[in-house]
């Protein structure tokens, strides 16, 4: 039998006015929209890679006036800033901005170091060019050799006027008068 541990939320630790900072930032308008539907945690990349991380969570927490305990947490430092969570949700929560106000809120606060924007950045910064390093490196792999196709575009002209001749347009009938001249 398997144990479950669940938190426990002290009713009196609670703000509720924390919700309401929160969907007066930038881009957390709908926040107290969400329904927790989970769409939200099934499309997140971080969440592929770190089995703890849970943006569903997080809004919940937000919604609670979980105040502390999401400013304190290294989760609202994890978020990919990617936008896939905003594009998926049908409430139009937009998670990622409400994660950039989170960092905020906890270095004004004094739940994060004063200089960790800045090393998130630089964190940021870093993935990227290892992703871009990673990707390069992928595609300049020889696997096997290009295929030269031909398109209409680039096609030779005698196709393009073959073309355009069967199916009788002005094109061809200049491509003819060029080939008497």
């Amino acid at each position: 039998m398997t144990k479950t541990s669940f938190d426990t939320i002290v009713v009196d630790e609670l703000d509720p006015s924390f919700r309401e900072e929160v969907a007066s930032m930038p881009g957390g308008a709908n926040i107290k929209q969400c329904y927790g539907c989970g769409t939200c945690a099934a499309g997140c990349p971080v969440t592929d890679v770190d089995e703890e991380y849970n943006c569903r969570t997080i809004i919940r927490k937000i919604l609670f006036g979980m105040r502390e305990e999401v400013l304190k947490s290294p989760a609202i430092w994890l978020c990919a800033m990617c936008y896939r969570c905003y594009a998926r949700c049908p409430q139009q929560v937009n998670f990622t901005d409400i994660m950039r106000a989170l960092r905020y809120m906890a270095v004004r606060d004094g739940f994060a170091p004063a200089d960790m924007l800045a090393k998130e950045d630089t964190f940021e910064k870093k993935a990227h060019t290892l992703r871009r390093d990673l990707v390069r490196g992928a595609v300049s792999e020889k696997k096997s050799p290009v295929k030269k196709t031909v398109s209409i575009r680039t096609a030779p002209a005698k196709a393009k006027t073959s073309l355009h001749a069967k199916r009788g347009s002005a094109g061809s009938r200049i491509a003819h008068k060029k080939r008497k001249a």
